[in-house]
C-alpha cells in the first residue's frame, strides 16, 4: 500500500512538472523579443564576433615621412605592404604627421631621416616609428611587425654586401627560431572569437531565460498562485530550468556546427557529446543564478540591469582575453569565483584540443562547486520568499 501511494505521488509530481514545463514553453513561444534574442545570439552574434573581432594586423594604416628620398628609403617603404600594412599618406612635414595622428587618419607613422642612405651604407641605418597607443594591443602588434620587417631588410642588406658566398654567411653567428603553433597553426582569430562568443551566449541566455521567466510571474501576479499550488519549490525550480536547458541544447549546435565549424572552418577535435553533457551542468548552475537575480528584482528591466552587472565581471575574470597569469595577484584569485573561467577553459580543452576527462576534471569540479553554491543561494532566497 505504501509503495502504491509512493508511485501515485511520483506520477502526480511528474504530471505537475510536465504541465509547468509545457506552460513555460508556451509563454516562451509567445515572447517575440526573447525569441529574437535567442536566434540572434546563436547566429548573428557569433558570426559577427568571428568576422569583426580580430587579433591580427590587417591593412594597418601607416603614414610615411620620407626625408631621405633615397633608393634605400623607397625600398623600406615598399615593404610596408598588405596584408599587414597599408600606406595611406606620404607626408612632407612634422606638422602634417602630427595632424594625421591627431585626426586619426593613421595609426602608425614612419619617419625616415635625411641621412638614412648614408647611415645604411655605414651599417647604422635608423628610422623612427610613432604609434597611436590608444589601441594598445594593436599598437604592440604593429610594433612587432615593424621590428620583424626591419630585421628582414637588415639581413638582405648584409647578404648584398657580403655577396653570394654561402660559406661566408655560414660563419656568421645566428639564431634560427622555428615556432610551431599547435591546434591553430594559422593563428586564425575567428576560430577563437566565434567559439568564445558562443560560450558567452550560453552563459548569458542561461541567466536571461530563467530570470525573465521568474520575473514575468512576479509582474503578472501569478507567482503567488504558484506558491499556494501543490507545486513543491524543487518542481518550480525545475520547471524554470528545464526549458532553458532544452532551448540552449537545441540552438547552440546550430551555432557550433553551422557557424563556428561551418562558416569559419574551426576543427572540432573533441567529443561534442561530452561537451554538452557538462554544459547541462553548467547551464543548470548559471540558470540558478538567474533565478536568484529574479528573486531580488522587482521587474524585468531591473533584472536585466542586475544580470549585466554580474555578467561582465564574470567575463572579464574568465581569462578569455587576458590569461590569469597576466593579471594582478588579487585579481588572479578573484577569477576562481567566475564560473565562466572553468567553462571557457573546459570548452577550449575539449573542442579545440580534443582532451578528455583526465585533463578537464578540475574545470568540472570548479563548475560543480560554484554551481552548488549558486543553487543553494537561490533555494535559500526562494524559501525566504515563501
Amino acid at each position: 500500500a505504501v509503495l502504491g501511494v509512493s508511485q501515485k505521488e511520483d506520477r502526480l509530481m511528474w504530471a505537475r512538472l510536465a504541465a509547468m514545463v509545457l506552460k513555460e514553453f508556451r509563454q516562451l513561444a509567445g515572447d517575440l523579443p526573447i525569441l529574437f534574442i535567442l536566434l540572434w545570439g546563436f547566429s548573428g552574434a557569433v558570426f559577427i564576433a568571428g568576422r569583426a573581432i580580430s587579433m591580427d594586423i590587417n591593412n594597418y594604416p601607416v603614414a610615411v615621412l620620407d626625408l631621405s628620398h633615397s633608393p634605400e628609403s623607397r625600398e623600406l617603404i615598399a615593404r610596408l605592404r598588405a596584408p599587414w600594412f597599408k600606406v595611406v599618406a606620404q607626408l612632407e612635414s612634422d606638422a602634417a604627421l602630427t595632424d594625421a595622428l591627431d585626426r586619426g587618419r593613421t595609426s602608425l607613422a614612419v619617419v625616415i631621416p635625411p641621412t638614412f642612405s648614408r647611415d645604411v651604407q655605414a651599417g647604422a641605418g635608423r628610422f623612427q616609428v610613432i604609434s597611436d597607443g590608444t589601441q594598445s594591443q594593436m599598437a604592440t602588434l604593429a610594433g612587432g611587425y615593424i621590428t620583424q620587417l626591419a630585421g628582414g631588410y637588415s639581413i638582405e642588406l648584409l647578404e648584398r654586401r657580403l655577396g653570394p658566398s654561402e660559406r661566408l654567411l655560414a660563419r656568421l653567428p645566428q639564431v634560427d627560431a622555428r615556432p610551431r603553433v599547435e591546434f591553430n597553426p594559422n593563428i586564425t582569430s575567428a576560430w577563437f572569437s566565434s567559439l568564445l562568443e558562443m560560450l558567452n551566449m550560453i552563459t548569458m541566455i542561461s541567466m536571461l531565460l530563467t530570470a525573465a521567466a521568474m520575473v514575468r510571474e512576479k509582474e503578472q501576479g501569478t507567482l503567488e498562485q504558484l506558491l499556494v499550488s501543490p507545486l513543491r519549490p524543487a518542481e518550480l525550480f525545475a520547471a524554470k530550468i528545464i526549458p532553458t536547458v532544452a532551448v540552449i541544447l537545441l540552438l547552440s549546435p546550430l551555432s557550433l556546427f553551422g557557424i563556428v565549424g561551418g562558416v569559419f572552418g574551426t576543427p572540432l577535435r573533441g567529443s561534442v557529446l561530452f561537451f554538452y553533457a557538462v554544459s547541462v551542468l553548467y547551464i543548470t548552475s548559471v540558470a540558478s543564478l538567474g533565478i536568484y537575480i529574479a528573486m531580488l528584482a522587482r521587474n524585468l528591466a531591473q533584472a536585466m540591469m542586475m544580470l549585466f552587472l554580474i555578467l561582465f565581471p564574470m567575463l572579464f575574470l574568465s581569462g578569455a582575453t587576458t590569461p590569469p597569469e597576466s593579471m594582478a595577484p588579487w585579481m588572479r584569485y578573484a577569477t576562481l569565483i567566475s564560473p565562466m573561467r572553468y567553462y571557457i577553459d573546459f570548452g577550449y580543452q575539449v573542442l579545440f584540443k580534443g582532451n578528455g576527462l583526465a585533463y578537464v576534471w578540475h574545470d568540472i569540479l570548479g563548475m560543480l562547486v560554484l554551481g552548488g553554491l549558486m543553487f543553494g543561494f537561490s533555494v535559500a532566497r526562494f524559501r525566504r520568499l515563501l
